[in-house]
């Protein structure tokens, strides 16, 4: 038989007024709860203990403390739980409660302690930690956990009870395929670690946590295979995290800023991916997957210039299609960079460069075009950018219709109204389609941004401006790393089984090693072996056939 009070909060509440005053009155008189929850202790009083939270967050409305008496061997205990409304599971506080006060007098009284009795007969759940130290336990109840504490009990039962408000998995809005995977990551990062563990069955998959930023206590966990991946590129990923000192970790991107190399680079050092088999994909290759709880990207690293061109659609089709499609968005990654550039020096230094028929055709749809071409083609790339801003941040339903009133009805206007000349549009047009067939958001943001320096150079010196503005950029692109690995490779330094993965993908039996510029512990990838057949008879690649013949003989395993 049990006794139990609901308490929530039974002081008067305050007005904002009252409330901004004792807030200002607690920072004037220098008051930290987290130092308060740092130098406080756990005794055997239970008021005191719930006092110490009471103190800290009491002036919150959502922070409830149930009371409620349990009896054990004809003994009446005093306990309360405390826990934050809205991040926790209501049922699992539910069966907790059942469990204590209608089950503990029943309970097998064989234990020594009402400690032992409680958490080793009473509690019928799976995580319980007990809590010694106040901040321990202060940080696991803002986590979405619920504390329990016993009077005469001398620490908490922590409770993992949480059950914060999550969206389902849907597919990546970032990067879609046709064949592959639908599922995305999301906000929560226990769903994206599920997710990860779901495709990689290993028992060498490690998922290390810590939590970042003073304030936010966010989590952050870093995953990799060990045996494959690098112990000194899992090392320097766990450096760079310990280093950040800041109150706030807003998300992936923000952490980004912090553990790339050159942050002055216009180019991405770190990839971003929103597909639980990317991710998946480039542990297997030896890198390291970086988690933020909250976003639902996760960061991959090392990353080298070639992964911004590449999708996990490539691996899905067969090499020649897979090959062909590549090197069509690779033509795309130059047209959006080069081709404004382009026709802005031809135009304005070298039209004996054109031949005869396209340069009349061209000087007639710019006849009665009052600028010069580098005024027009800059204008109209930034009136572009405009419009794909806008488009972004409108509602889908109307970023569409604007999208089409803006590319037809403006950009006709603009050549009837002479400003522009029909083949400047199509020139912005295609550049524009081109930086579209860009996989990699942050990549193509980075060329859309480099256009314009080059158009400028383009402007003053026509071609040899266009040519010493690409030659900066790849010195910049060779002297660029990523986490130690040059952003280059495997072209530059040369990879001859990297370089079955740059710009054509070789087919997949034949890419035996992994990147040899991620120095992993396992270079190899497909083990070569005895011939095998398939179940025709045909002989089947060495290579292909051992991992056919073991994949065989395991399943025949797992059937007996």
């Amino acid at each position: 038989m049990c006794v139990y009070e609901f308490h929530r909060k039974t002081e008067v509440p305050k007005t904002i007024p009252q409330w901004s005053e004792s807030i200002k009155s607690s920072r004037s008189a220098g008051w930290n709860p987290l130092e308060e929850a740092n130098e406080s202790k756990f005794t055997n009083n239970l008021e005191k203990n719930l006092d110490i939270f009471e103190g800290i967050l009491g002036g919150n409305a959502d922070f409830l403390v149930r009371r409620f008496e349990i009896q054990i061997r004809k003994r009446k205990i005093n306990c309360g739980l405390i826990y934050i409304d809205g991040t926790t599971s209501k049922t699992d506080l539910n069966d907790v409660l059942h469990a204590l006060m209608l089950d503990s007098d029943i309970s097998d009284r064989t234990r020594n302690s009402v400690e032992e009795v409680v958490i080793q007969q009473c509690l019928p759940y799976v995580d319980v930690d007990i809590k010694y130290s106040v901040m321990g336990a202060a940080n696991w109840l803002l986590s979405g956990n619920s504390l329990l504490f016993l009077d005469g009990l001398e620490k908490a039962i922590g409770l993992s009870t949480q059950a914060f408000k999550e969206r389902s998995i849907s597919q990546p809005q970032t990067e879609q395929v046709i064949q592959g995977s639908r599922e995305g990551f999301i906000e929560s990062i226990g769903t994206n670690i599920s997710l990860i563990r779901k495709r990689l069955r290993s028992s060498n998959t490690h998922v290390e946590l810590m939590q970042l930023g003073e304030q936010t206590a966010t989590d952050v966990v870093y995953c990799y295979i060990k045996g494959i991946a690098n112990e000194d590129l899992v090392l320097e990923v766990r450096n760079r995290l310990q280093k950040i000192d800041t109150d706030t970790i807003y998300g992936a991107g923000y952490l980004e800023q912090f553990i790339e190399d050159n942050h002055y680079s216009p180019f991405p050092q770190i990839q971003n991916t929103e597909r639980p088999d990317k991710a998946v994909a480039a542990m297997l290759e030896g890198r390291v997957v970086i988690l933020v709880d909250g976003t639902p990207f996760a960061l991959i690293v090392p990353a080298v210039f070639s992964q911004f061109y590449q999708t996990t659609e490539d691996y899905d089709t067969r090499f020649l299609m897979a090959s062909m499609i590549r090197g069509i968005r690779l033509v795309a990654l130059i047209f959006s960079l080069i081709f404004p550039s382009l026709y802005v020096s031809l135009i304005s230094f070298n039209p004996e460069m054109i031949p005869t028929k396209f340069a009349v055709a061209v000087a007639g749809g710019r006849a009665g075009v009052p600028f010069p071409a580098i005024a027009e083609i800059f204008g109209l790339e930034l009136i572009m950018e405009i419009l794909r801003e806008a488009t972004i941040r409108l509602p889908q339903q109307i970023g569409g219709a604007l999208s089409i009133v803006g590319v037809l009805v403006i950009g006709q206007a603009a050549v009837q109204a002479g400003f522009v000349s029909p083949i400047t549009v199509v020139i912005v047009a295609l550049t524009t389609i081109g930086s579209f067939a860009t996989p990699a958001y942050n990549a193509a943001v980075a060329l859309r941004m480099l256009r314009f320096p080059l158009m400028i150079l383009a402007g003053m010196f026509g071609l040899y401006g266009v040519m010493v503005g690409l030659i900066l950029i790849a010195n910049h692109l060779n002297s660029l790393e990523s986490f130690g690995v040059p952003y280059l490779s495997p072209v530059v330094p040369g990879d001859k089984y990297g370089l079955r993965d740059t710009i054509v993908r070789m087919p997949v039996w034949s890419m035996k090693k992994r990147p040899k510029h991620l120095r992993t512990n396992n270079p190899n990838r497909v083990r070569a072996g005895d011939v095998a057949t398939d179940p025709k008879g045909r002989p089947l690649t060495a290579a292909v056939g051992t991992q056919t013949a073991k994949r065989t003989e395991r399943t025949k395993k797992i059937r007996h």
